[in-house]
């Protein structure tokens, strides 16, 4: 999990210095993290619900918040 928290750490810094405005950032990182989770072993089908799982969960973890303030 300390793996995950760094990687969360560094999307944010980027997030929020984004040299390359024109790219939406998360999108293209969860898009790269879905390529090397599949490069490196797991299915398609691991990584979709994996990935539909943390988004059903979300409203439950965030409690209505859009944005942790």
């Amino acid at each position: 999990m300390a793996v995950v928290q760094q990687f969360a750490e560094a999307l944010r810094e980027l997030h929020q210095s984004n040299p390359w405005s024109d790219v939406p950032l998360l999108s293209r990182a969860m898009n790269h993290l879905m390529t090397e989770l599949w490069d490196y072993g797991f299915s398609q089908t691991e990584i979709r619900e994996a990935f539909n799982d943390a988004v059903a969960d979300m409203p439950r973890y965030a409690a209505g918040s859009e944005v942790r303030a």
